[in-house]
């Protein structure tokens, strides 16, 4: 969602908090804004619209001072305009916010009846005058933050500077993420690592419901109950040169042809290669006893869910239900005692995910964690913390870390499968083999890229487009047209293959693309059947499978896509490849923002 840094430094900030906002701009691009405190004044610069525009603004009045704060804006309350942008401010308080504060209609008609006048329609602005109220009358900054903390609910991470105190920014979280960042002579505040990357290693992440009080000196962290405490301060491992584009004219083409190197690192962590067995971490509970599964998962997180559902079941024999996070609650599901409720996330803090996990915690769920970041609020919830691996992904439609998600679902569905007596050590040593495979096969997929791109000026004009596959390639083919839609704008559906007759084939004409996932194999002939139906009303097919099964299907076709022939196991990962190329090459034919669809950010902080 929204992206926050601070910098209480020992010299001029602003240069640094654009670059820290740069860094954090796939989390929200609507509005950007800094604030200085300098010579006892609050200096706030805002701009609707990219950071460009923030840039310009300031390049024209810059922003003296040696602490501030920052933000960029994805909108949720208020529409992006200058007004709504952040720093929200006072006379006396300035305050960067990321998340949602879901009682502020009733603290904003507080505010008015006290007379107060309020300048946007935000939510994050009733807590700079409930704080400046406090700061008015007397109070300390810390005394206020007390007061107006307990008022808030929903989720928030806050950074507050105090116009009366150029050594001091107060930061809080409760349900959105926030880091401390330690330096010499100097401390930060950050949405997340890869802010603070350029400025320092040296960590520390607030739990819920913390807040510190950071200074040059370093940062005072207090619990939820105002007990001060201490955070652990670790290395991030984020390097500055990982978040940066490289030769590359995206980065979702960078972290694209990134999934051989990052799917081998994640599987290096889950394979022994000389015993040839698949290894989890630790974990307090048996495996071995587990029943039945729940997957829970947003976005393109829960269609990884969704191919392990048929892994879990084929493999492990073991039962699966499988549901969108923002569903999850409030259907009230029947979750058997000691089952195990496996939550996909790349960022580990989505809202949604993040509230399924307590719900499934509260109903005697063991609580498994497939994610990017192994310091988020998932992981630290966690049972079993099963890691990706996948570095830094700026791009918002995510791709490294969907092909990571599978990697370690993958070898997660194998392991139940051993210790549930139902794979033999052979077997075992099979899927390692196919597993070991993958990064190869990854890379053959992706020497296509080229002729990948030269079909993409067949799909650009379209104004909708279908992707069919059987088995775990529909979960392929949901996942494609996701793609397409985020970042091209084109009107996408995927549909499991035989489901064609049964409704979608009205929608079939010369001007629909149908893109079909096929490997060869058991569900290949069943695939083109329902193919040649397509093709019989006149739509136009581009047929994605490996050499055996475009010599027996690929004539007639509009284009085809040549994929490495693999064992079904990798398939998944290994068929990623072309939609995700596809939807890129497409959307660049169409010159869309890549990187930065509209009305997407990277990680929602909100419900």
């Amino acid at each position: 969602m929204c992206g926050i840094i601070g910098i209480v430094g020992n010299q001029p900030v602003s240069d640094r908090l654009v670059d820290g906002l740069k860094r954090m701009e796939y989390r929200g691009y609507d509005s950007a804004g800094v604030c200085t405190v300098h010579e006892g004044q609050l200096i706030r610069r805002r701009a609707e619209g990219k950071l460009a525009g923030l840039v310009k603004v300031l390049r024209e009045d810059d922003a003296p001072g040696n602490i501030g704060i920052a933000h960029t804006r994805w909108a949720t309350h208020g529409a992006p305009t200058t007004s709504n942008a952040h720093p929200h401010a006072t006379g006396e308080v300035a305050l960067v916010h990321n998340g949602i504060i879901e009682n502020f209609r009733a603290l904003r008609d507080g505010l008015e009846g006290r007379g107060r006048s309020l300048e946007s329609d935000t939510d994050t602005e009733v807590v700079a005058h409930l704080v400046s109220e406090q700061v008015e009358a007397g109070k300390s900054p810390q005394d206020a933050v007390k007061v107006v903390l307990p008022q808030l609910r929903g989720a928030f991470a806050l950074a507050i500077a105090f116009r009366q105190h150029d050594d001091m920014l107060i930061g809080a979280r409760l349900g959105s993420p926030l880091v401390v960042g330690y330096g010499e002579g100097e401390t930060y505040l950050g949405s997340d690592a890869l802010a603070l990357a350029p400025l320092t290693q040296k960590i520390a992440y607030l739990e819920e419901g913390d807040w510190v009080v950071v200074t040059r000196d370093g940062a005072q962290i207090y619990d939820s109950e105002n007990n001060p405490v201490e955070r652990e301060i670790t290395s991030s491992g984020v390097s500055a040169a990982s978040v940066e584009k490289g030769n590359y004219r995206h980065y979702m083409q960078k972290e694209i042809f990134e999934q051989p190197t990052v799917v081998a690192q994640t599987l290096k962590s889950y394979i022994r290669p000389l015993e040839q067995q698949v290894a989890l971490p630790q974990m307090d509970f048996d495996l071995a006893d587990i029943r039945r599964v729940t997957i829970v998962a947003c976005g393109t997180s829960y269609y990884a869910g969704m191919v392990a559902k048929y892994w879990f079941e084929q493999f492990a024999r073991v039962p699966v239900d499988l549901d969108f996070a923002s569903e999850f609650r409030y259907r009230q599901p029947v979750l058997e005692e000691g089952g195990l409720a496996l939550f996909i996330s790349q960022s580990g803090e989505t809202a949604d995910t993040l509230a399924a996990l307590r719900h499934a915690r509260s109903e005697g769920q063991k609580i498994g964690v497939v994610v990017n970041v192994p310091t988020s609020s998932m992981a630290r919830e966690a049972d079993l913390l099963l890691p990706t691996h996948a570095g830094p992904e700026i791009g918002v439609a995510s791709t490294k870390a969907f092909a990571c998600q599978l990697a370690v679902l993958a070898a997660l569905a194998a392991h139940l499968a051993v210790v549930k007596g139902v794979m033999t050590r052979e077997e075992e040593r099979e899927i390692v083999e196919h597993l070991t495979e993958t990064p190869a096969a990854l890379n053959a997929a992706l020497e296509h890229d080229e002729d990948i791109a030269a079909m993409a000026h067949l799909i650009a004009p379209a104004r909708d487009v279908l992707y069919l596959g059987r088995g775990p390639d529909y979960p392929l083919a949901l996942e494609g047209a996701l793609k397409l839609k985020e970042i091209s704008y084109i009107h996408a559906e995927g549909y499991a293959s035989g489901e064609m007759k049964h409704g979608p084939i009205a929608l079939i004409d010369e001007a629909v693309p149908v893109i079909v996932l096929a490997p060869s194999g058991p569900l290949f002939e069943k695939t083109v059947s329902n193919m040649q139906e397509v093709r019989a009303r006149g739509g136009k097919i581009v047929l994605i499978s490996d050499a055996e099964g475009l010599a027996e299907a690929g004539e007639g076709c509009m284009a085809t896509i040549e994929m490495p022939k693999v064992h079904p196991l990798i398939a998944p990962l290994v068929y990623a490849v072309p939609v995700q190329l596809l939807a890129y090459h497409t959307a660049c034919e169409k010159g869309t923002d890549v990187d930065q669809p509209r009305n997407l950010a990277k990680s929602v902080t909100v419900e």
